[in-house]
């Protein structure tokens, strides 16, 4: 009997360690919002899903928490599993979680999600109007600023969804960029050739490796460099991130 409590408290005690760490916390966020996901398809099989995908980018690949493909459009969707007070807009580079009187920053969750949606943009080959950021908010967290209309509480992911009823999409081509997504490596050729194309121009106009945006070629006008050229974040200057021409 002791042999068995101890066993079962050390398992509670490796429970509650894991329940506090950033990855189970994802992990819980996600399967929330995959069950949402999950429901909404049950009742409308217009719509095609994928959890958890990895897209290549020019600068090696991205992890997206979830894709929805449909004739309303293809939503990338962001999870953040936070508690307390959320504080952010959608310019700024970092948002502020307040939690028992701490704050906290975190990366711009769009931010985040431009690159994953530039990533889903250069494997369709697809037009970036087609494509709908999401993020949505789980867990016990309060905005206290006027979020994104793309921002969420879980509670307003499906209406956010069922809003979307104008067809951009045909249904062969939902089907199509469906199997591209759950294959990214078996393309078409003709598909096949079209994200090499993006990819060249994506490495000669490189993403921002803060912000996810494009970037481009400028030339230093003052100090030691005046007269060399750098790659600088078209966000500027929201985003001043710059990078080596090499």
């Amino acid at each position: 009997m002791e042999l068995l409590f101890l066993l079962f408290f050390l398992l509670v005690v490796i429970f509650s360690f894991l329940s506090k760490t950033s990855s189970y916390k994802g992990q819980v966020g996600e399967r929330k919002v995959r069950n949402k996901i999950e429901s909404l398809i049950s009742s409308n099989n217009e719509y095609y899903s994928l959890h958890d995908l990895t897209l290549p980018t020019p600068d090696g690949t991205t992890q997206i928490d979830h894709v929805l493909i449909s004739t309303y459009g293809i939503f990338v969707i962001e999870t953040k599993n936070y508690k307390g007070w959320i504080f952010g807009s959608e310019n700024q580079k970092q948002w502020t979680q307040t939690l028992y009187k701490k704050k906290y920053r975190f990366q711009n969750p769009l931010r985040q999600n431009y690159k994953h949606i530039k990533a889903v943009q250069n494997l369709l080959n697809v037009n970036m109007k087609s494509i709908i950021s999401v993020v949505v908010f789980v867990g016990d967290s309060k905005f206290k600023t006027e979020m994104p209309y793309n921002v969420m509480a879980l509670r307003d992911f499906l209406p956010f969804l069922r809003s979307h009823t104008q067809q951009i999409i045909s249904s062969k081509n939902v089907e199509r960029l469906f199997r591209i997504l759950s294959n990214p490596e078996q393309n078409t050729p003709a598909n096949q050739s079209d994200h090499v194309a993006n990819v060249e121009q994506n490495k000669q106009n490189p993403l921002c490796p803060r912000c996810g945006k494009s970037m481009v070629l400028r030339t230093a006008r003052k100090g030691s460099g005046a007269g060399t050229e750098f790659w600088g974040c078209s966000g500027f200057p929201s985003c001043k991130a710059t990078k080596n021409v090499n």
